[in-house]
């Protein structure tokens, strides 16, 4: 029946009547206009060029305790919302403010998965995704992750693992992410984490960690991080027999350690979390953890440079994995490694001789020296020559 429907211009009839105050006319055009536009991209542009978007969040807006009414306003967005066109519209309107009071008063799943689809949606747009943090979305994320994290119900994780993808959607600039740490969401996502860790939700876990990797990029954030203790968090969670979570857990205390020198020394001095971390530079079986692992441990050594991180490393025999990381076909691998080989023996060169030369990392240091990529030149270069006793220039 759509066909008929359209082509007897049904559609721009049907417009106007989503401004009536009739509450049943109201609901009857609305359902009508979803369903004759259901799956109809020309359709739904002509919807949008013709004024639709302020009808429904004006009707969002007039009749929000309205439960047929939201829906069917909610559903139209739904459908809407991944035009850019659509976009631009709800962006001169106030519609991150009810979707807000929406996700605040809806009292089933249904509602809230489909609030979350347009939130996910929208937080595509720039200009959306600051409306949406102003209006208090990530408030109410914090929220429904706290109420919602003790909880093993299906509905329930489907729902965590929403909030937990859009967190990372909304994490536009250094202010956003210092939002959301303030607001505990950091610790509610350790929480899950800690919970589906041990139950083997993998879909939650990823979602979790995702937020967790985003939010520990920008240095405000970091600093506030670490004063919390995350980082000792992190390191319980690595008992987690699964290399994907490992991988992303490795990750984030790698962008902790980023810069931050006092991160780096008690990473650096945690024989437990080194032993660990020289135990998957062997893992053969999982790169991409083993990568990780060699990476964190160079990042621990250029970001702290302090003689006593240098020993441990040593000491847990990890200096023979940064020499390894030396042969990698990645640019930034080998700058890494050698960076952290030229701090390393800068600080404590007598001790580090002999396994430098069992090595061999002067030889692979001479190759890389005619290496394509001028950054490895430069690193090869200067860890040549503290290893000389010259003074790098």
């Amino acid at each position: 029946m759509k066909k008929p429907c359209i082509e007897a211009d049904l559609v721009p009839t049907l417009i106007p009547l989503l401004e009536s105050r009739d509450q049943e006319m109201l609901l009857h055009a609305g359902r009508a206009i979803g369903r004759i536009c259901y799956d109809n991209h020309d359709l739904q542009e002509e919807l949008v060029k013709v004024g639709v978007i302020p009808s429904l969040v004006r009707i969002l807006t007039d009749y929000a305790e309205s439960e047929p009414l939201v829906h069917v306003a909610l559903l139209a967005l739904y459908n809407l919302a991944d035009l850019d066109t659509a976009k631009e519209a709800l962006s001169e309107t106030k519609v991150a403010e009810q979707l807000v009071r929406q996700l605040r008063r809806a009292e089933n799943h249904e509602r809230l998965e489909i609030v979350f689809e347009v939130l996910q949606a929208l937080a595509e747009n720039d200009a959306l995704k600051v409306q949406l943090v102003e209006a208090g979305v990530p408030e109410v994320l914090s929220e429904l992750l706290l109420r919602l994290q003790g909880s093993s119900q299906a509905e329930d994780t489907c729902i965590v693992k929403a909030a937990s993808d859009l967190i990372v959607s909304l994490l536009l600039g250094d202010g956003n992410c210092l939002r959301m740490v303030q607001l505990g969401v950091i610790h509610q996502l350790l929480d899950l984490l800690e919970k589906h860790v041990q139950s083997g939700d993998t879909s939650v876990q990823h979602a979790a960690l995702s937020a967790l990797q985003n939010l520990a990029i920008p240095v405000v954030s970091k600093v506030q991080m670490l004063e919390e203790g995350v980082a000792e968090r992190i390191e319980t969670l690595l008992r987690s027999e699964s290399p994907p979570v490992q991988f992303k857990l490795l990750g984030t205390l790698r962008m902790l350690a980023d810069g931050q020198a006092d991160a780096a020394e008690v990473l650096g001095q945690d024989p437990m979390l080194l032993h660990r971390l020289v135990q998957w530079c062997n893992e053969n079986d999982h790169t991409g953890l083993q990568g990780e692992a060699n990476r964190l441990l160079a990042s621990i050594l250029h970001h702290n440079r302090s003689q006593e991180v240098v020993k441990a490393i040593q000491e847990a025999q990890g200096v023979r994995h940064l020499v390894s990381m030396t042969s990698s076909d990645d640019a930034a691998t080998q700058n890494e490694a050698l960076s952290a080989l030229a701090v390393a023996s800068a600080i404590d060169l007598g001790d580090l001789r002999r396994e430098i030369e069992e090595d061999k990392i002067k030889e692979t240091l001479e190759k890389l020296c005619s290496h394509s990529n001028a950054n490895v030149v430069k690193e090869a270069v200067t860890t040549l020559q503290v290893l000389r006793g010259e003074t790098p220039h």
